[in-house]
């Protein structure tokens, strides 16, 4: 167990408890799965989804990563300090005016439209040399990428291309989190079709989803990220990876609330019963959804503690949560004591539900209060 962290551990409200072993073991997992000789990459944008960069980058590739997928260059860079001998892609492309960045420190722009491209192939053509870099190619998400159309005509042009070549032709599903969703075999056979002249070139089309969605989506290399950390590929079903985080906050107070009062901001909830509630030293500024709290017409979030449910009342404020602990045994209700708000037991997609949203955004969006703590979840 280590710990890294600005103050004393008693001065934290809430504690963010991070696994690399369980990292290490998911991408271990996932690369398990994987069709022949196709590679097990990590996307790790987002300070790796908000688990922190540096701590995952040296954690996945001791365990055998060596191909890593970022957003922005400045995540890219900020990679290349802590792994001088990984391959890094920036997916969000070539910037304007930035090639010499990504020369200078060895970075892969994933080349999303057509004057991205151009403007890579006229670099390479002014240096004389193939330079690294991915191009993607848009089957249906209509996000970045180049359309088939212009994929194919570009590839074949051979006084746009100079002397590049890519390193990787990638694609993004758009409904990987629902397997069974037809968009999934189009995409397929839209990406076959157009890399099929090309597919001399590693191609990339898997995200986590699909890993697991089996070996017709896996060509050359595929690019995991949300079950990296604990989080599900589809929507629906069992969820094969080990949780990798835990979020924890501090009891402050324990009080009776009387039928009939309301708890929190805009008097939201109202109390049926005689209630115990306990307030806990976390809230939406630290990542715990303000759209995950609870209403007398709809029903909010929850936090386990020791085993036993306690669920959000009213509204989540800015700094702290109230919980309703009328069934929790007294003894564990200790003033500074944790409850688990995110971990083994309240998966972040449950949670994330309540929210109306997804575990990427919890993740993504947890804990710059926390006290950050590396070791086993229990």
């Amino acid at each position: 167990m280590s710990v890294s962290n600005s103050f004393p551990s008693g001065l934290y409200g809430g504690r963010l408890t991070i696994d690399p072993k369980a990292l290490a073991a998911n991408w271990m997992f996932l690369a398990g799965k994987l069709a022949g000789e196709t590679e097990c990459a990590a996307a790790i944008k987002a300070d790796a989804y908000g688990l922190g960069q540096e701590m995952a980058a040296k954690t996945l590739f001791e365990a055998g990563c060596r191909t890593f997928f970022v957003a922005v260059p400045t995540e890219a860079l900020a990679l290349r300090k802590v792994l001088p001998d990984a391959v890094i892609y920036a997916l969000d492309g070539l910037f304007p005016g930035t090639a010499a960045h990504f020369l200078e420190h060895d970075i892969r722009p994933v080349l999303g439209s057509l004057e991205e491209l151009q403007e890579w192939t006229a670099l390479c053509k002014s240096t004389g040399r193939n330079h690294p870099a991915a191009v993607h190619v848009d089957t249906g998400i209509h996000r970045l990428g180049l359309s088939p159309a212009e994929f194919s005509a570009a590839m074949s042009d051979k006084a746009l291309l100079g002397p590049f070549e890519p390193t990787l032709v990638m694609s993004h599903l758009a409904c990987g989190s629902t397997p069974d969703h037809p968009m999934n075999r189009r995409q397929l056979d839209l990406f076959r079709e157009v890399t099929a002249p090309f597919a001399h070139i590693p191609r990339s089309l898997a995200n986590s989803a699909g890993v697991l969605m089996g070996p017709d989506y896996h060509f050359d290399l595929a690019r995991p990220g949300i079950s990296l950390y604990g989080g599900r590929a589809f929507d629906t079903g069992f969820n094969p990876m080990r949780p990798v985080v835990k979020v924890e906050a501090r009891i402050m107070i324990v009080r009776e609330v009387p039928p009939g009062d309301t708890i929190g901001y805009g008097a939201k909830q109202t109390a049926k019963r005689p209630l115990r509630n306990a307030v806990v030293a976390a809230g939406y500024a630290d990542g715990l959804l303000r759209r995950a709290g609870s209403t007398d017409e709809r029903p909010g979030g929850f936090a386990m503690i020791e085993g036993h449910r306690a669920p959000i009342l009213g509204r989540i404020s800015m700094d702290m949560i109230t919980l309703d602990v009328t069934d929790v045994p007294e003894n564990l209700l200790r003033r500074g004591a944790f409850v688990e708000m995110l971990g083994p037991h309240v998966a972040a997609a449950d949670i994330a539900a309540y929210a109306e949203t997804i575990d990427y955004e919890y993740l993504t969006s947890l804990g710059r209060r926390f006290e950050r703590v590396y070791g086993p979840l229990t």
